[in-house]
């Protein structure tokens, strides 16, 4: 049978405007925003211009909001001036802002906690004199960086900085945090055997690998309400090395989560390249439908939804066609994920939210590598 327009629009509304719960937080609908790095924030300050950025895509139905990734109080964490900052009184002033403009449109909203690890270079903003830390010192290739491996006393500066950061989101009014876990950043880089050689506690076997994150989300945990959705974003790829994995089966990557889990972590954020690809052989589960049923914790999936043609000439920058969505409909109806996060899709057109459940797919705006160099 033919499913006629009306047909299409009803069966989008009707799936993607359910609610959902993240420990005490009831998103209005399943549609999330996807945390994009736009570097629009001089000083590490959001201003005027990030507020109406995210108050447009409340406004327009994103349920939940993940914002770009913002840099905690660790001198270490960034390399640019112009990344938001969650630290400072002006910066957390400006993500007030943020927050409130995003509650009046409708919307709830989480940011993004992030700390780049060996990822940083020497003499990189905003703080030239920070080295870059990790967990052994060596880069995403495997050679070693300008930096160093990170002492106990580095370790539990950082755990500190995501706790303040966390406490602060909940202070100024976010509605939860989300933890950047994924594509080779700090957390990451403990987690991915590659970036990890350490002999000591944080070194070793899958879940030893896991105890510096699963004490940042027990440091977290311990500094916001038991209400407040602590969220995890992770991934198996990495910057310009997509095919590596944490995880090379569902149980190698149980042993990965349920540390996480257990220390608090309420939602993840699996974070693939294509939705629709199966995450191991023998099931068509991608990687967050794998992460729900090994966990049972809600998940969010992720990965060029809305988009087609090749995912790497559009990560850098090329357009990319429409894609229909009656698959991922498909998935989200059969529970395999609870919400799904629309990256650059979303960028190019704040009102993909609203067109999508109101049936208007024929509106939808094919991604152009334009809208990277806007606050649109």
């Amino acid at each position: 049978m033919t499913v006629t327009a009306p047909d299409a629009a009803s069966r989008a509304a009707r799936i993607l405007s359910r609610p959902v719960s993240l420990n005490g937080l009831t998103v209005p609908n399943r549609i999330v925003m996807a945390p994009m790095t736009r570097m629009f924030s001089p000083g590490g300050v959001p201003g005027e211009d990030v507020v109406s950025y995210y108050a447009r895509r409340a406004a327009a139905g994103v349920g939940l909001i993940v914002t770009e990734g913002t840099y905690v109080g660790h001198d270490s964490a960034g390399q640019s001036d112009r990344v938001p900052r969650f630290h400072g009184e002006e910066q957390l002033a400006g993500w007030a802002k943020v927050a409130e403009a995003v509650h009046a449109g409708g919307g709830t909203i989480v940011p993004q906690l992030w700390h780049i690890g060996m990822v940083r270079k020497a003499g990189d903003p905003p703080y030239a004199d920070a080295p870059a830390v990790g967990p052994s010192g060596l880069r995403l290739d495997g050679t070693e960086g300008t930096g160093r491996a990170m002492t106990q006393r580095d370790l539990d500066d950082v755990i500190a900085a995501f706790a303040e950061a966390a406490a602060a989101a909940e202070r100024i009014g976010f509605d939860g945090v989300e933890l950047h876990g994924a594509h080779g950043y700090l957390l990451d880089q403990f987690l991915w055997e590659g970036t990890n050689r350490r002999t000591d506690a944080y070194g070793g076997d899958l879940v030893a690998r896991t105890k510096f994150a699963a004490e940042i989300v027990a440091a977290v945990r311990d500094s916001v309400s038991p209400e407040f959705p602590v969220i995890f974003r992770y991934s198996q790829w990495k910057q310009d090395a997509y095919d590596v994995r944490i995880a090379q089966s569902p149980e190698e990557l149980e042993a990965i989560l349920t540390p996480l889990a257990a220390a608090g972590v309420d939602a993840f954020h699996a974070s693939t390249r294509r939705y629709w690809l199966p995450e191991f052989d023998g099931s068509d589960l991608n990687l967050a439908g794998w992460t729900k049923k090994l966990t049972g914790k809600p998940a969010i999936t992720v990965g060029s939804v809305g988009l087609g043609g090749d995912f790497l000439r559009a990560f850098q920058g090329e357009g990319a066609a429409v894609r229909g969505i009656d698959d991922l409909l498909d998935r989200l109806e059969s529970e395999e994920f609870d919400l799904v996060a629309i990256g650059r899709a979303l960028l190019q057109d704040p009102q993909w939210a609203e067109k999508v459940l109101q049936g208007r797919f024929g509106e939808l705006e094919p991604y152009d590598a334009a809208a990277l160099k806007t606050l649109h």
